[in-house]
């Protein structure tokens, strides 16, 4: 089934996007949640007044990404996590914690952007790459330090 795009989806396209979907998938949770419209002649016609718009949008929010990924390529991410012998840690650094180390910085992104290829289970430094917008990806440094551990006080 083809339909429009009401709004920029990370899955499937950006807004004024005619795609096909499957039926199920368009008539029972993008119609009606409002992301998108069957593409239609009426619809089409629409789409078609609304164009410039649209492409005036799009242009705004790539210059927006674009001056987020220059404020994020001079950010360093540092995290503090348990580790053992080696430098390995007790678990992994996840995009929530990298989400977190941007925000006190005074950067907002959603951790669904933050693409970690592969697993952080170490002490070290680390390069995390961003999808800010589907032609602007960012990329930050992440600083994994050891969380220096209580000492234990004998009585």
């Amino acid at each position: 089934m083809e339909i429009i795009l009401m709004q920029d989806l990370v899955s499937l396209g950006l807004e004024g996007d005619i795609i096909d979907v499957a039926k199920g998938y368009a008539r029972n949770y993008l119609i009606p949640k409002g992301f998108a419209i069957e593409a239609n002649d009426a619809n089409m016609k629409a789409l078609e007044m609304r164009k410039g718009k649209i492409m005036a949008k799009r242009g705004k929010d790539k210059e927006a990404a674009e001056r987020v990924r220059e404020k994020i390529s001079q950010i360093t991410v540092t995290v503090r996590r348990k580790a053992g012998e080696g430098g390995k840690l007790y678990g992994s650094v996840t995009s929530r914690d990298i989400a977190q180390g941007l925000e006190k910085e005074g950067v907002i992104i959603d951790r669904k952007k933050i693409i970690i290829d592969e697993t952080i289970r170490s002490l070290g430094e680390s390069e995390v790459a961003i999808k800010l917008y589907p032609e602007v990806i960012a990329t930050t440094k992440v600083v994994v330090e050891k969380e220096e551990e209580k000492a234990k006080e004998a009585s």
